[in-house]
């Protein structure tokens, strides 16, 4: 079993470095609907069992132009346990700003990972998000055959927390692997229901161009 993770296209917010989080959203930007179909085409030669997504919907209009592009037949299916990190007070706010107003929230949310405190701004912590994920991932496994692909499209914080979970990384050390370019693909790998392996990470060479500081935001 393969999950194919992919993060939504950049935002409006995005381009500006405001955060979004689980609640707030804005339209995507005129260059992800190019990049989405570039991603689309990419999968084309792949053969996927379903395709799920955040209910967001920066991340269901990505999973859903995938779905065009790629001529795939079955619905796209909105799941909860995909939707983006509850950032609370953070949601709204430019990340300058935020950083003025919750100095120490946003140094933990990108840096220390283990002593981010989420509930005090309103918010979830890294556990919460890991444990979505984790009861997210484990249905599908279970759901599906051993040998299917499946994609699943959500957001650049959740997807940090989920994946690092599913790959057991302590939470001090959840962003090992850096962060998340807007319509990348990372690929986990699983031949149980409890361990998974990492196959690719945070890939965008389909969308031939060259990444710049707010594809990662």
């Amino acid at each position: 079993m393969q999950i194919y993770f992919v993060r939504h296209g950049k935002t409006e917010w995005n381009n500006i470095k405001r955060f979004q989080g689980a609640h707030g959203d804005s339209p995507l930007l005129p260059q992800s609907l190019i990049d989405i179909t570039k991603l689309g085409k990419y999968l084309q030669k792949e053969k996927f069992a379903a395709i799920y997504a955040s209910p967001l919907k920066r991340a269901y209009d990505t999973a859903t132009r995938l779905k065009q592009t790629m001529g795939f037949t079955h619905p796209v299916n909105k799941d909860e346990r995909l939707r983006e990190f509850d950032l609370g007070k953070l949601e709204g706010l430019k990340f300058e700003e935020a950083t003025l107003k919750f100095p120490a929230q946003v140094n933990d949310l990108w840096q220390r990972p283990d002593q981010y405190d989420g509930k005090s701004i309103g918010g979830e912590n890294y556990l919460d998000v890991i444990t979505r994920g984790k009861n997210f991932a484990q249905e599908i496994v279970q759901k599906y055959d051993h040998d299917d692909k499946i994609i699943a499209v959500s957001h650049g914080a959740a997807l940090g927390a989920i994946m690092g979970g599913l790959l057991g990384y302590p939470l001090d050390n959840l962003r090992q692997n850096g962060g998340l370019n807007n319509t990348s693909l990372t690929i986990l790998e699983t031949t149980n229901h409890f361990n998974f392996k990492l196959i690719v990470w945070n890939e965008t060479s389909f969308l031939e161009r060259k990444m710049v500081e707010t594809d990662s935001l």
